[in-house]
């Protein structure tokens, strides 16, 4: 059985708790990666009200209609995005 994402819930700032199909979750802080990361396509998620707009499609848990924020699964259930 692959991990995917079945669901996730706002927190505060950056940080959401995601919910994975093997039982588990994970608080998982987005901001190390958001304020650090250089491409400009990225920093339009650093306004909250473009955050939270995230959604679940496939497994993945994905921001913008194009899937323009995406990270692996496998990172998100451990709980860690490298910045």
């Amino acid at each position: 059985m692959s991990i995917q994402v079945i669901s996730a819930d706002y927190l505060e700032a950056y940080r959401l708790r995601i919910h994975f199909n093997d039982g588990t979750e994970q608080v998982v802080d987005f901001a190390p990666f958001l304020t650090s990361h250089p491409h400009p396509q990225y920093k339009r998620f650093l306004s909250k009200d473009q955050f939270r707009r995230f959604y679940i499609e496939n497994g993945h848990l994905v921001w913008g209609k194009d899937w323009e924020l995406v990270f692996p699964v496998e990172q998100l259930h451990r709980g860690f995005i490298p910045a």
